[in-house]
C-alpha cells in the first residue's frame, strides 16, 4: 500500500485553452510533491464541478483540487458562476471532511489576466491540498503544532 497522497482533479472544460494549461501544471506539481492522481473528471463548467465533486469525495482519495478559469464577459455570469461553485465546493468539503482546492481563478478576469495564473493557481492548488491532507494527519495523531 503506498504512503502516496492520493488526489482527484476536477477540470473545467470551458476555457479549455486555459484549463488544459492548468491540468498540465497541476500534474507536475502533482509529481514533484509525491501525490498520486487517482482520478481526473472533467466537467463542461465551473458550475458543474460540485456533482463531480460529491462522487469523487466517495472514492478512495484524500483530497480534490478544481481547476477552472471563470472570464468576465458582458453581464455577471461570472459571478454568478465563481460564487455559487465556491459556495458548493466548500460545503462539500466540510460535509466529506476531505480537502477540495480552489483552482478556479475569476471572476471578473479577462483571458489575458487568466492566462498570467495559471501556474501560479494550479500549482498553489495542489499544494494547498497535499499540505491540508498532511497538516489533517498530523491533527489526527494529536500534535499540538500543525504546521
Amino acid at each position: 500500500m503506498s504512503n502516496k497522497i492520493r488526489l482527484g482533479i476536477v477540470v473545467s472544460e470551458f476555457n479549455e485553452n486555459i484549463t488544459s494549461r492548468m491540468l498540465e501544471r497541476a500534474l507536475k506539481q502533482a509529481e514533484s510533491l509525491s501525490a498520486e492522481v487517482k482520478y481526473i473528471f472533467y466537467t463542461p463548467g465551473a458550475f458543474d464541478m460540485p456533482i463531480a465533486i460529491s462522487n469523487l469525495l466517495k472514492k478512495d482519495i484524500d483530497a480534490i483540487v478544481t481547476l477552472g478559469a471563470v472570464i468576465k464577459g458582458e453581464t455577471k455570469h461570472d459571478e454568478v458562476v465563481a460564487f455559487n461553485a465556491s459556495r458548493l465546493i466548500a460545503d462539500l468539503s466540510v460535509k466529506y471532511n476531505k480537502p477540495i482546492t480552489l483552482g478556479i481563478s475569476g471572476p471578473g478576469m479577462s483571458e489575458e489576466e487568466a492566462e498570467d495564473r495559471i501556474n501560479a493557481v494550479s500549482t498553489r492548488a495542489v499544494t494547498a491540498a497535499v499540505n491540508l491532507v498532511k497538516r489533517l494527519k498530523m491533527l489526527e495523531e494529536d500534535k499540538r503544532v500543525i504546521r
